[in-house]
C-alpha cells in the first residue's frame, strides 16, 4: 500500500504542475516518484485524461473534490499519482494571482499547453520570473516555443501519432508504436531539463526557459538513424538488420526476442540449437556474413525456437545468450523479477472500489528511499491544504 509520508532526493523540491493528458503529466510523474512536491493545477473542469478509460466501478457517480469515490480512469492514475490536485481557473483574474503568489515560493512551473496560450492568459515565462527570477519555467510543446526556436509549426497542435510520423519513428520501425513513445520520451526530457535547470538556478539565483518538443524528441531517440543518413544519404529502414540474429523468432507458445550478434553469444545458441556446423560456416561464421545471410540466419534459429516452448528456450539459454520472452501483462504480473524489484505497487481507490496496481519507480537508490506514498488525486482535493501551505487565502 502507499505510505504517508514523501520521500526521496528530491524532497526538497516544488513543482507548479500546469500539464495535462499524458507527456507533461509523464514527466512529472517521475519527479513526484522521486520525492518532489508537485502540485498538479487543473480547470475547473479538470484534466480531460482523466475521462480515458478503464475506469473504476463507481466513475461518475462520485462527489467531485472529495474522498468519495474515484473521478478518473486508470490512465490518468497511472501518470498522476504522487501529486496532489487543487483547481484554479486561469482566467479568473483572482486565481491568476494566486497561481503567481504559489511561483514565488517554487522552484519550478511547467506546462504542455500550445505556444502563446500562457502567454495570452498574462502568465508568460516573463512574467513568472519578474515575480521570481529564480524560477525555472519547462514546456512539454509538439514543435517547441518561440523562445528558443522558431518552427514553421509553433502553433499547431500535436498528438502523439503526429509527433512519431513527423520525428521519423514511423518510417524507421514500419508503423507507429501503439505506446506512446512521442509523448513518454519528451516528458522524460522534461524532466532531465527541469533537474539541469534548477541545479543551475540554485548555484546562481537565476531560473530560465526551456522547452521540449515532441518532434525533437522522437529525433532524439533516432540518433543512429541521423547519424547513418547524414553519411550515407541512405534511409535505414525496420528491414534493415546490421546485427543478426537480432530480434523476435516464434516459440511453439508465442514469441521470443534473440539477441546473438557476438560471436561467443552465437556459439552458444549454436551448440544449443545443436547445430554446432554453423559456428564455422561460410554463411555464417560472422555477424557481417550473418547480416548477408539474414533469411538462411534467422531460418536456423526459427527452425530451433517454433518447436519449443518459451521457457523451454529459456531454460537452454538463458543466462547465457541476451533473450526475453513476449510477455503478455498477465506473464509481466507473476514474474519474479517484477516482485523482486518491487515494480507493482498496490493501492486502494477510494470509494466503493477494488484496489488495483500501479508501475513502481524503476530508479532504485541504495540510500534514497522513494516510495508510492499518495494515490491519484480526486479533482481538486487538495485545493484548500495547498493554498494553506503558500499562506494564500482567497477572497469570500
Amino acid at each position: 500500500m502507499s505510505t504517508e509520508a514523501r520521500t526521496g532526493p528530491l524532497d526538497d523540491l516544488t513543482i507548479i504542475d500546469c500539464t495535462m493528458a499524458y507527456a507533461g503529466p509523464f514527466g512529472t510523474v517521475l519527479l513526484a516518484d522521486l520525492g518532489a512536491n508537485v502540485i498538479k493545477v487543473e480547470p475547473p473542469t479538470g484534466d480531460g485524461f482523466r475521462m480515458v478509460p478503464p475506469f473504476p466501478p463507481d466513475y461518475g457517480h462520485a462527489a467531485r473534490g472529495t474522498d468519495a469515490g474515484a473521478d478518473y480512469g486508470m490512465s490518468f492514475a497511472g501518470v498522476n499519482r504522487n501529486k496532489r490536485s487543487i483547481v484554479l481557473d486561469l482566467k479568473n483574474p483572482e486565481d491568476k494571482e494566486i497561481l503567481l503568489s504559489m511561483c514565488e515560493q517554487a522552484d519550478a512551473i511547467v506546462e504542455n499547453m500550445r505556444a502563446g496560450v500562457m502567454d495570452q492568459l498574462g502568465l508568460s515565462y516573463e512574467t513568472i520570473a519578474a515575480r521570481n527570477p529564480q524560477i525555472v519555467y519547462g514546456a512539454v510543446r509538439g514543435f517547441g516555443d518561440p523562445r528558443t526556436g522558431e518552427s514553421p509549426y509553433s502553433d499547431w497542435p500535436c498528438l502523439d501519432v503526429a509527433g512519431q510520423s513527423f520525428g521519423g519513428l514511423v518510417e524507421a520501425t514500419g508503423d507507429l508504436w501503439s505506446v506512446a513513445i512521442a509523448d513518454i520520451y519528451p516528458g522524460t526530457l522534461m524532466a532531465l531539463g527541469l533537474l539541469a535547470a534548477v541545479h543551475r538556478a540554485r548555484a546562481s539565483g537565476q531560473g530560465e526557459f526551456f522547452d521540449v518538443a515532441m518532434y525533437d524528441g522522437v529525433l532524439a531517440l533516432l540518433k543512429s538513424n541521423v547519424a547513418a543518413y547524414g553519411l550515407t544519404g541512405k534511409e535505414r529502414k525496420a528491414s534493415d538488420r546490421a546485427l543478426v540474429p537480432f530480434g523476435m523468432f516464434s516459440a511453439s507458445d508465442g514469441r521470443i526476442a534473440i539477441a546473438a550478434p557476438v560471436e561467443r553469444h552465437w556459439a552458444i545458441l549454436c551448440k544449443a540449437m545443436g547445430r554446432a556446423d554453423l559456428i564455422d560456416d561460410e554463411r555464417t561464421s560472422s555477424n557481417l556474413k550473418r547480416a548477408k545471410n539474414r533469411e538462411f540466419t534467422e531460418a536456423a534459429v526459427e527452425a530451433w525456437t517454433c518447436t519449443r516452448t518459451k521457457a523451454e528456450i529459456l531454460e537452454a539459454i538463458g543466462g547465457e545468450v541476451p533473450c526475453g520472452p513476449a510477455n503478455a501483462m498477465a506473464e509481466v504480473f507473476s514474474d519474479p523479477h517484477v516482485a523482486a524489484r518491487n515494480m507493482l505497487q498496490p493501492f486502494d481507490i477510494q470509494g466503493d472500489n477494488p484496489s488495483s496496481m500501479l508501475s513502481g519507480n524503476p530508479i532504485k537508490f541504495s540510500r534514497s528511499a522513494t516510495s508510492f506514498y499518495q494515490r491519484p488525486p480526486t479533482l481538486g482535493e487538495h485545493t484548500d491544504e495547498v493554498l494553506a501551505e503558500f499562506g494564500i487565502t482567497r477572497d469570500g
